[in-house]
């Protein structure tokens, strides 16, 4: 979307740096099409707002960069959840081996029950 002026606006930059298998469990999005990651944020954002995602996953040394959309927020002083927004991962290269690997690092523990940050 065009900001005043003509000039296009850069999307939002989001950092999140996940440190163990937990963590990155309750930030999965697995039931969006081609998966999504959730970033505390207290932000404001709008569904369908483009955003660029710097993800690092547990000790892995490589730093995940896509451009995603906003497709969940929880707003600030939803009671007992976390302010932020969940990210779909994008149709290209980069969300598609992103995707791959949240789910390798997770492996089975992707089809449990247990409580997330979105659901």
């Amino acid at each position: 979307m065009p900001a005043p002026g003509g000039a296009p606006q850069r999307p939002n930059v989001l950092s999140l740096s996940i440190k163990d298998q937990a963590g990155l469990y309750a930030a999965y999005m697995p039931f969006l099409t081609r998966g999504g990651i959730f970033v505390p944020s207290n932000r404001p954002f709008r569904l369908g707002e483009q955003v660029f995602l710097v993800l690092s996953l547990l000790d892995r040394p490589q730093k995940y960069q896509v451009q995603g959309t906003v497709a969940w927020i929880t707003p600030a002083g939803t009671p007992m959840k976390t302010p932020g927004v969940g990210v779909h991962l994008p149709d290209d290269e980069n969300g598609r081996s992103l995707k791959r690997a949240v789910e390798e690092l997770l492996g089975k523990a992707v089809e449990s029950g247990r409580p997330t940050q979105t659901l």
